[in-house]
């Protein structure tokens, strides 16, 4: 029956996927329709996660945070801890993922996991937490992008820096050009990831060369390389080292947004798990060799935070390389890798927007969840260009405002991921033990586990402000801010939308 359906519903393309269970055939069981072409293979799935992850880039942009945690031992120690931990996430998703191989992503698994009282609003709430955090790291890389750009002018003009509608500007340019190449170039999306991919691993091949051969001001001795701590800087004391945790926790908050490509997959229930597993390990390794030669290589750690601009990758690549034409090579490298990033990142998030539109949870939602001829859901697409731009003019009043905007994607993706995986452990992990890619139970529980404590401290962490004394300059406003994107959703859910949303469909695969 279910080759049936497949034969009927399905167009040629399909062919060589239609025959295994838990492609073609899973997405008619957990009540939904093809709308969006599977192109996507193991590989390009693959590279897709990785062009998200993008090393450089979020190591590079969040450089800053680590020289507040003490410098060495938290950027190359933190990177190994938040490794294994974010693997935990990572392992714990591929699960569900398997299990439930749809775009619609966490607040699908949280429907169909519990099967209680209150399943509704809880997935109506983990929806939008996952909303909210596809909004705001796709405009968190956007507009570091933007900062990236003008912090690159400094190499020549450390005097000058962008001011508030500059910096605006740059950004609207960037997200503007982000949403053609994403609207238009749906085909060949696939060789643009293996093309971020290709141009992440030289980038950290050229950066490792250059800094080592270099080496501006010195090379460090390999115990300050490896374990250099300063708690001075923070004003946390013994805390300061896992202040330092915050770049490599950034670079992989995003790595979720990879499970709203499901219904783009030739087989999802296996292609994608396989690539959120593989991600990390393979970043995780890339990233040491572009980690290590920074920490080898490093100015000054208070020079560093008073770098132009406040951008401290332009201001070490420049200083250690010893020329401006020197330091804007390398930036040249990490400004692509922004540019594939934020096309990665902004597909994924765009299809998140329009698998939660199709389920009639946000205002507007039947003109949101519209696919157009080339099968692209356009219209969700502009929902959060329009989105991000209209948040980017929160930074015209108050650059604080806006850093808490950008800080909460990792808060709301962290909640978002943790609420399904709590109810899988609560439900004895049953669902996804049938999953067709699963993990031994006494692995599973472990990294289910970790997965949720880590989250847990990750929610405390993003929420702590970098450095004390605090004032309302250096205060982190991102909790606040979270908990009231969440009111505003519940206002809206508790006036109108309860009385319509009753949660995606039934899955008759249980």
């Amino acid at each position: 029956m279910a080759d049936e359906k497949v034969a009927v519903g399905t167009e040629a393309r399909f062919d060589d996927v239609a025959t295994k269970e838990g492609s073609v055939t899973d997405l008619d069981h957990l009540g939904y329709k093809e709308e969006l072409i599977r192109t996507r293979s193991l590989y390009t799935i693959l590279f897709q996660s990785l062009a998200i992850a993008a090393v450089p880039f979020g190591e590079g942009t969040a450089l800053t945070s680590a020289i507040i945690g003490g410098g060495q031992l938290a950027y190359f120690v933190g990177w190994i801890v938040v490794c294994i931990l974010d693997q935990c996430i990572a392992m714990s998703l591929s699960e569900l993922a398997s299990r439930f191989a749809t775009s619609a992503g966490p607040y699908y698994w949280a429907f169909q996991l519990h099967r209680g009282k209150g399943r509704t609003a809880l997935s109506f709430f983990t929806g939008w937490a996952f909303l909210i955090g596809n909004w705001t790291i796709a405009l968190s890389v956007n507009f570091g992008s933007a900062s990236l750009i003008a912090g690159t002018v400094t190499i020549y003009h450390p005097t000058w820096y962008a001011n508030s509608w500059q910096l605006l500007l740059i950004f609207y340019a960037f997200t503007i050009g982000i949403f053609f190449v994403c609207a238009y170039g749906n085909r060949i999306l696939p060789y643009i990831d293996t093309a971020a991919s290709i141009w992440n691993g030289l980038t950290i091949l050229i950066v490792c060369i250059g800094l080592s051969v270099a080496a501006g001001v010195g090379r460090h001795s390999v115990a300050d390389t490896l374990g250099y701590y300063d708690t001075a800087l923070s004003g946390w004391g013994g805390f300061t080292f896992f202040i330092g945790l915050l770049p490599a926790a950034y670079t992989f908050a995003a790595l979720g947004l990879i499970t709203s490509m499901a219904e783009e997959c030739r087989d999802a229930a296996v292609d994608l798990p396989r690539a959120l597993s593989l991600c990390i390990p393979i970043a995780g390794v890339a990233g040491l060799f572009f980690i290590l030669p920074i920490c080898a290589t490093l100015p000054p750690l208070k020079a560093i935070l008073n770098a132009p601009a406040g951008q401290a990758l332009p201001y070490v690549f420049h200083v250690v390389m010893g020329t401006p034409g020197g330091g804007l090579a390398l930036m040249f490298f990490i400004i692509i890798i922004a540019v594939f990033c934020s096309i990665s990142i902004t597909t994924a998030a765009s299809r998140c927007t329009w698998a939660f539109c199709r389920d009639g949870a946000v205002p507007f939602h039947s003109f949101w969840a519209k696919v157009n001829k080339d099968q692209v859901p356009l219209n969700a697409l502009l929902l959060l260009t329009g989105v991000q731009m209209l948040l980017g003019l929160i930074n015209l009043g108050s650059s604080t405002a806006f850093t808490a905007f950008a800080s909460v994607g990792t808060i709301a993706l962290a909640v978002a991921y943790a609420t399904p995986v709590l109810v899988s452990v609560l439900e004895g992990r049953r669902a996804v033990s049938t999953a067709r890619f699963h993990w031994p139970a006494a692995v599973g529980w472990t990294v289910n586990l970790l997965a949720i404590s880590w989250v847990a401290f990750q929610v405390v962490l993003f929420s702590m402000p970098t450095s004390l004394p605090v004032t309302i300059t250096s205060m982190n406003w991102a909790s606040v801010v979270f908990v009231g994107f969440m009111a505003i959703s519940a206002i809206y859910y508790a006036l109108f939308a309860r009385k319509f949303y009753t949660g995606p469909p039934e899955s008759d695969a249980l």
